[in-house]
């Protein structure tokens, strides 16, 4: 996997202007100074004894909101894009207490004060708890938007005490409420797209239940139709023993961290990146070991923030040369 950078020349001032300096002229854009509003609503509950799930309202910016960064007594835990507004922060210590602060940044770079500290204390598990919550019963949804929908069902038991609710979306956990709460609020989708949700319980030593039964939901149609989802740009190298793919990740508001990659029309591989994703151009090369001549089409889709799988790239068909 290899990291493409895109770089582009800047036009330097002529010598003449060198004593008064590079100006941007009197129509230059005023530089964004004005820092977001801070972000109201913070909650946070223990999810279990060794993590705990922190929430927030969007906050309000002239320029438009970038991210959220998420703050454990001051020291930075997440980061995240615009469109998250809740977060699980793993790897806490049992029966320990914890505060947590967010803050709103724009594109500018600009960080919003802290937001309220709210405090939560991690349970302490049972020893040698190893038996998981029975399953939420009986789970039912509404749409209540183009880009929220709510989701119920019925309490799970557990012989410790169920300590959180986990909402997955084909199979990526996007949400968790109190185990003394039996509904959710999901928000964060898009317009007119279909999502399976399912529901898991969890007690203090992250036992989880199996899944409940899928609930189905259409979010209703947005105003002008929805972005793009699919990347754009797809080529496929052939090359000595492997095959060189380059695309461009679409446009989320948010960075897309996995690709799945499909081979004559089968899922093949997931592609994730540990660290940061690739900015603009993203490349991933795989191995190939069939004869000279063999045919393969290509196509891959990006995972979204809201935990679904976007649109398909266009198809690329790729042959294997003589002495590959």
């Amino acid at each position: 996997m290899r990291r493409t950078l895109a770089l582009s020349a800047v036009p330097a001032c002529a010598a003449a202007l060198l004593l008064t300096g590079c100006s941007g002229g009197a129509d230059a854009a005023p530089k964004d100074t004005e820092p977001p509003a801070v972000p109201a609503g913070v909650t946070v509950q223990a999810s279990s004894a060794t993590s705990a799930h922190v929430m927030w309202e969007r906050a309000a910016d002239a320029e438009g909101v970038a991210g959220y960064e998420v703050f454990q007594r001051g020291a930075r835990v997440k980061a995240l894009p615009a469109a998250k507004t809740m977060v699980d922060v793993e790897s806490l210590t049992p029966g320990t207490a914890y505060e947590f602060t967010v803050r709103a940044k724009d594109a500018a770079g600009n960080l919003s004060a802290p937001s309220k500290a709210v405090s939560v204390t991690t349970p302490q598990p049972k020893p040698d708890d190893r038996r998981p919550p029975s399953v939420p019963g009986a789970p039912r949804g509404t749409v209540e938007s183009s880009r929220a929908v709510t989701l119920s069902w019925r309490a799970a038991e557990d012989d410790t005490g169920v300590t959180a609710y986990d909402v997955y979306q084909e199979d990526s956990r996007i949400h968790s409420v109190p185990g003394t709460a039996t509904s959710a609020r999901v928000e964060g989708l898009r317009p007119g797209q279909v999502y399976s949700f399912t529901v898991r319980a969890r007690d203090a030593a992250d036992n989880s239940s199996p899944d409940s039964a899928v609930v189905d939901l259409t979010t209703r149609q947005g105003p002008g139709g929805d972005a793009p989802t699919a990347p754009t740009g797809l080529t496929a190298t052939p090359g000595k023993g492997e095959v060189v793919l380059r695309w461009t990740p679409p446009e989320t508001g948010g960075p897309v961290t996995e690709h799945q990659l499909y081979l004559n029309g089968k899922f093949a591989t997931t592609i994730v990146w540990g660290g940061e994703p690739p900015a603009g151009q993203a490349a991933y090369t795989f191995a190939v070991s069939d004869p000279p001549g063999t045919r393969y089409s290509v196509k891959i889709r990006a995972k979204l923030p809201d935990g679904a799988w976007g649109d398909f790239s266009a198809q690329r068909t790729v042959v294997i040369p003589p002495g590959a």
